[in-house]
């Protein structure tokens, strides 16, 4: 599988994140992608954490 590079991306809608790390489910091995908003969202706040499994992060930015 492709590796992620860490770092900031640009989403295609705009905004902006940073790829921090790279986590597995205890259970499952799944590997997730562990990613930073840089941005402040009145439902989540300033630099909520995300997580996204790693086969659709590149679907998206």
């Amino acid at each position: 599988m492709t590796q992620i590079k860490l770092g900031k991306y640009k989403h295609y809608k705009g905004k902006f994140y940073e790829v921090i790390g790279i986590a597995r489910h205890s259970e499952t091995l799944q590997e997730f992608v562990v990613y930073k908003a840089l941005y402040e969202d009145k439902n989540f706040g300033k630099n909520a954490l995300w997580v996204q499994p790693k086969t659709c992060f590149y679907k998206k930015y």
